[in-house]
């Protein structure tokens, strides 16, 4: 093997970039290899024969002018890095028995240049390193996302009506421009926690496109404003503190957190303005009964760093109501309060409503991930049980698949004892037509019970998010949804919005 220096490519080209203003400090350095010169002629046919790039910031190796001894040594110590990498790939049979030799003679005549650059990169990663180790301060750090949207939509047939049989509307609703704004505020005290604070707000909170008003209950709401705080008014949506107090273990605790942020995440379908918009094909919609800001505890758990994650949670939707009262309870879906129309439950951090989840992941390598999920809880005085897998799997770089599935118990609902399934599945493709632009198209049935309407509604949405710049997306989508409200008189709804968001 070919004897290296140690020293990185890209250690190199800083080497040779700052050569101009190195201090000269040896008297091999007085003596320039002119390109008339039996080495430089000789380095400069290994670079072009086994694809060195090694010079200049802008990738030229610059042969028509004479080069210090120094800037020598790093094209040399290039090369040497270059044959090692094809000997230790089993490509040794590339590299000829004369250019072996040419190198051990130009190592052997450059030798004092070599440890030289070795000895400096050396100091400088040193240095870095003491400067990484020490450079952390508390700090506060300002993100944002605006999101503008337009949308309109109709249905056929004459009128829609709710999963209970009461008329939501008899005309198609009119075309609106709906909103989303959110600030963070991210501190961290060591380096290794996270305090945050997002303020925001919506416009309507999920009613203001015609998915959500025609269809409120089975998450057709546009996810981006269904979560969040109404009326045009900034509240706290995100509050907590997350730490690592043990190794491969980060624990989240706060008085507003949000249970989708932590379980049931893939990677294609995750919604936030990102990538779909129907509430219920970005997340399991029959796991997280509380899906809105609460109370409550994330523990994460990455043994040795490896492919399997452990994620368990508590939430609390009405934490700071210390007495079972009448008062509307925010936090939780739009499905809990169809269920469970007259509320109820005893409040507070350890009363009702509140859920637990937890959350086992393989995912072996970033094109596959896997999680098996279990949410337990109780609502309004009705307790609920369900069981869901989640997976990822990515084909190639540009096309991934994806899917979730859920099967659970609902007792005491205004429906009686229910078992619902849901399931959705899509495909993603990523680059297409525009660098960095990604399309989807996914479908699914939110609430597949019998005892609920006389149908199954079945949702379907594609999208095409494509970059204006690294701080604007658009992203056109059409939601089409068949049986609405698990009612076969009811027509299918047809929607069409024009997504744009800003991140700052």
């Amino acid at each position: 093997m070919v004897q290296a220096t140690g020293v990185t490519t890209t250690a190199v080209q800083t080497a040779v970039t700052s050569t101009s203003s190195v201090q000269v400090t040896s008297v091999s350095q007085l003596s320039d290899v002119q390109p008339t010169d039996w080495a430089f002629g000789a380095l400069q046919s290994l670079i072009e024969r086994y694809g060195v790039i090694a010079g200049y910031p802008d990738s030229t190796y610059r042969g028509n002018r004479a080069l210090t001894r120094y800037e020598f040594a790093a094209g040399l110590n290039a090369v040497l890095e270059r044959l090692n990498e094809l000997i230790a790939t089993g490509l040794a049979d590339k590299v000829s028995s004369e250019d072996l030799a040419i190198l051990q003679r130009l190592q052997s005549e450059f030798a004092a240049e070599l440890t030289t650059l070795r000895g400096r990169v050396d100091t400088l990663e040193a240095r870095t390193a003491g400067l990484e180790g020490n450079q952390f301060s508390t700090t506060t750090k300002l993100s944002g996302q605006v999101i503008f949207a337009v949308s309109a939509g109709g249905f056929s047939g004459e009128r829609i009506i709710s999963p209970t049989g009461a008329e939501i509307a008899n005309d198609d609703p009119s075309a609106t421009f709906i909103y989303r704004a959110a600030i963070d505020l991210d501190t961290s005290f060591s380096g290794q926690d996270l305090l945050k604070l997002r303020l925001d707000t919506v416009s309507a909170r999920g009613n203001d496109n015609a998915a959500g008003f025609l269809e409120p209950n089975f998450g057709s709401a546009l996810e981006f404003t269904a979560r969040g705080t109404p009326d045009g008014e900034f509240g706290v949506s995100r509050f907590y503190y997350k730490f690592t107090p043990f190794r491969d273990v980060s624990l989240t605790i706060g008085p507003t957190l949000v249970t989708t942020d932590y379980v049931d995440i893939n990677s294609y379908a995750n919604g936030n303005g990102v990538d779909f918009s129907t509430l219920a094909l970005t997340n399991n919609y029959i796991l997280l009964p509380l899906n809105g800001p609460s109370a409550g505890v994330v523990l994460d758990w990455n043994p040795g760093q490896g492919p399997f994650k452990v994620r368990a949670l508590y939430a609390a939707a009405d934490a700071a109501n210390p007495d079972s009262d009448n008062q509307i309870v925010g936090g939780v879906s739009s499905l809990t309060r169809l269920l469970y129309p007259d509320g109820g439950g005893n409040r507070g951090l350890f009363g009702d409503p509140y859920q637990g989840t937890v959350e086992l992941e393989y995912s072996p390598s970033k094109a596959f991930a896997l999680r098996l999920q279990y949410s337990g809880g109780n609502i309004f005085d009705g307790r609920f049980d369900v069981f869901g897998v989640n997976f990822e799997l990515a084909l190639n770089p540009r096309l991934g698949v994806f899917g979730r599935y859920g099967y659970g118990s609902y007792d005491n609902t205004a429906f009686g004892d229910l078992n619902p399934n849901y399931w959705m599945a899509g495909v993603s493709l990523r680059d297409l037509f525009v660098r960095s632009a990604f399309a989807g198209i996914a479908a699914g049935q939110p609430f597949i019970e019998s005892d609920v309407g006389n149908a199954t509604q079945t949702n379907f949405e594609a999208f095409y998010n494509f970059p204006i710049n690294d701080n604007i997306r658009v992203t056109p989508l059409v939601q089409v949804i068949t049986n609405p409200a698990n009612h076969d008189s009811n027509g299918t709804i047809v929607t069409g919005t024009l997504r744009t968001v800003f991140s700052f």
